[in-house]
C-alpha cells in the first residue's frame, strides 16, 4: 500500500495535493451501463457519430475519480463533454484520461516479455499433454522462449499466462478526476463523437409497365462498427456533406428482396428538418443499435412518381481540338429516368445522397433488376436524372466530317451523328455535345437549345426501323 502512494503521489501536483489534504484520498468510483437513463444518438453519413447519454451516479463529496464504463473503443476523446445536469457549478473536471490499451493475444504477450511462462503441448509419442516452464524473451517477428539452456524460436503449444499484467483493460473507459460538490447523486450528461458510426441511402424503384411511373421507396443503412452498444437511443441522421479531416464510406447494399416489398411498405419513420446547411432526419420511436450490426429502416414510400424515360447520346469534347478520322466511331445510347423531387409527385422532401436500384417485372410477373446510378443530395423541387444502362437496339456513330484551321486558334468543325433506331416504336433521342471554347453554329441539318456555355442538344426523332443523320458546323476560337 504504501509503494502504491508513493507512486501515485509522482503524478499529482501540487496544487491538487491541497485539495486532497483538505478533503481526503480520492476515491475511486465507476459507472456502467445500468446507471445510463437516456441516450441520444445523431449519425453522420461520413463514419462519424454524436453520441449525448446521460447517467445517474452516486460520487462523494470532494475530489475523486470517476471510471466511465461502456464507450466506444473508436471514441475521440478531445470531443468528451461532461455537466451535471442538477447544478452546472457542482461538477468540475481536474483530470481526463482515456483507456483505451486492450487486452489482446498480441498485447499480453508483449507484457509478459522477460517473464515466466506456460507453455502446454501434446507429446506425440505419450498422446498426452505436457506442461514446459519457459521464459519469453521477445514477441518481434514471432515468439522467442528460453527453455532451461535452449532458445526456441516459436513452440509447437498453446501458451498459458498466470494473470492479466497492469496496463491492460478489459473494456475502454474513461477516466475522470472530479471535484463534486453535491451530496446527492449526480445527474450527469456525457457527449463524444466517435468514429465506427455510419448511415447512407438506398432507394428501390419499381418500373410500371409503360416506364412511366415508379414505386420508389428510400431506405436507411445503419452500421455501428464503434465498439459499443445503444440501446433505445433516440436516433437522428445528418444528411450532407460535413466537413472532417478523414472521410471512410461503408460498403453495404440492401438485400434485392427489399424491392419486392416497396408496395406494401410501412409509413415513413422519419421526421426531416432543415439544420444549418444540412437536413436532419429524426426516428419517431426509439432504437437499439449493437455493435457490428448493420440495420435497415424505411425513409419513406412514394407510389406512382411519374417519370420520363430519355435516351441521351452524350458527346466528348476531344472531338473539337484536333483532327480525327473521318470514319464513324461507335457510341452508346443511355437510357435515363427523369423524375422531379416535389410534393406534387409525392415526393417533396430532401432526398439523401445514396444509390438508386430500379426493377421492373418481366412479362411473367418476375421482377428483375435493371440497373442502378448513384445520386447526390437533393433538394426538394430538384430534378433527379438516373442513368439505368444503355440502350440494345439503339446504334449510333459519329465521326468528324471535317477540320479546318481558319486562323490561330480558330477552327470550323463538322461533326455528323448517324442513329439508327431498331425497336418496334418511334424514339426521342436527346445528342447533347459538349462544345468548347467560343463557338458559333455555322449550319445545321436539326434545331438545337443551348443548355449551358458550352453544352447544346439535339432532340432528334428516329421512327422504327428508320436511320436518322444529324450534322452541323461549328466555329470555335480557343
Amino acid at each position: 500500500m504504501m509503494q502504491s502512494t508513493q507512486k501515485t503521489s509522482i503524478f499529482i501536483p501540487l496544487w491538487l495535493l491541497v485539495i486532497l489534504a483538505a478533503g481526503g484520498m480520492a476515491a475511486t468510483h465507476t459507472s456502467m451501463i445500468k446507471d445510463q437513463q437516456t441516450v441520444a444518438l445523431t449519425i453522420y453519413n461520413s463514419n462519424l457519430g454524436l453520441v449525448k447519454e446521460t447517467r445517474l451516479v452516486y460520487i462523494q463529496q470532494g475530489v475523486h475519480t470517476l471510471k466511465f464504463m461502456d464507450v466506444p473503443g473508436k471514441i475521440e476523446p478531445a470531443s468528451v463533454t461532461l455537466k451535471s445536469l442538477i447544478d452546472g457549478t457542482s461538477l468540475n473536471i481536474l483530470e481526463q484520461n482515456y483507456e483505451y490499451d486492450l487486452v489482446s493475444p498480441q498485447k499480453l504477450l508483449e507484457k509478459f516479455v522477460g517473464q515466466k511462462v506456460d507453455l502446454v503441448w501434446l507429446n506425440p509419442e505419450s498422446k498426452k499433454e505436457e506442461t514446459v516452464e519457459a521464459t519469453l524473451l521477445s514477441t518481434q517477428g514471432g515468439n522467442v522462449f528460453q527453455i532451461g539452456e535452449k532458445i526456441s524460436l516459436g513452440h509447437p503449444g498453446r501458451i498459458v499466462l498466470s494473470k492479466i499484467p497492469e496496463g491492460l483493460s478489459l473494456q475502454p473507459a474513461l477516466l475522470w478526476l472530479l471535484e463534486n460538490k453535491l451530496a446527492q447523486p449526480q445527474r450527469m450528461e456525457v457527449s463524444y463523437l466517435t468514429g465506427g458510426l455510419n448511415w447512407k441511402a438506398d432507394y428501390l424503384a419499381i418500373l410500371n409497365p409503360s416506364d412511366s411511373q415508379i414505386d420508389l421507396t428510400g431506405w436507411v443503412t445503419l452500421e455501428n462498427r464503434s465498439g459499443a452498444t445503444y440501446r433505445n437511443a433516440l436516433l437522428r441522421l445528418v444528411a450532407g456533406d460535413v466537413q472532417r479531416a478523414r472521410e471512410e464510406r461503408m460498403a453495404y447494399s440492401p438485400a434485392p428482396r427489399a424491392a419486392a416489398a416497396a408496395k406494401e411498405a410501412a409509413p415513413p419513420q422519419f421526421r426531416e428538418e432543415s439544420f444549418f446547411e444540412y437536413h436532419l432526419y429524426t426516428l419517431e420511436r426509439g432504437t437499439t443499435l449493437r455493435d457490428n450490426e448493420t440495420k435497415q429502416m424505411l425513409l419513406f414510400n412514394a407510389p406512382q412518381v411519374p417519370v420520363n424515360k430519355l435516351y441521351i447520346l452524350q458527346g466528348q469534347p476531344h472531338y473539337y481540338w484536333s483532327r480525327y478520322d473521318a470514319r464513324g466511331q461507335k457510341q452508346k445510347v443511355g437510357v435515363f429516368l427523369e423524375l422531379v423531387n416535389r410534393q406534387e409527385n409525392r415526393l417533396g422532401n430532401p432526398l439523401p445522397r445514396g444509390i438508386v436500384r430500379v426493377y421492373k417485372e418481366d412479362k411473367e410477373g418476375t421482377l428483375q433488376f435493371t440497373g442502378e446510378d448513384r445520386i447526390d443530395h437533393t433538394a426538394k423541387n430538384e430534378k433527379i436524372k438516373v442513368k439505368v444502362g444503355e440502350v440494345f437496339d439503339v446504334a449510333a456513330e459519329k465521326a468528324q466530317i471535317d477540320f479546318k484551321q481558319l486562323e490561330t486558334r480558330i477552327y470550323e468543325i463538322t461533326m455528323e451523328v448517324t442513329l439508327r433506331n431498331q425497336k418496334n416504336e418511334e424514339v426521342r433521342i436527346l445528342v447533347e455535345e459538349p462544345v468548347p471554347g467560343d463557338w458559333q453554329m455555322i449550319s445545321n441539318t436539326h434545331s438545337y437549345e443551348k443548355i449551358q456555355a458550352n453544352l447544346i442538344r439535339f432532340i432528334v426523332p428516329v421512327a422504327k426501323g428508320q436511320e436518322v443523320k444529324v450534322r452541323y458546323k461549328v466555329r470555335v476560337r480557343y
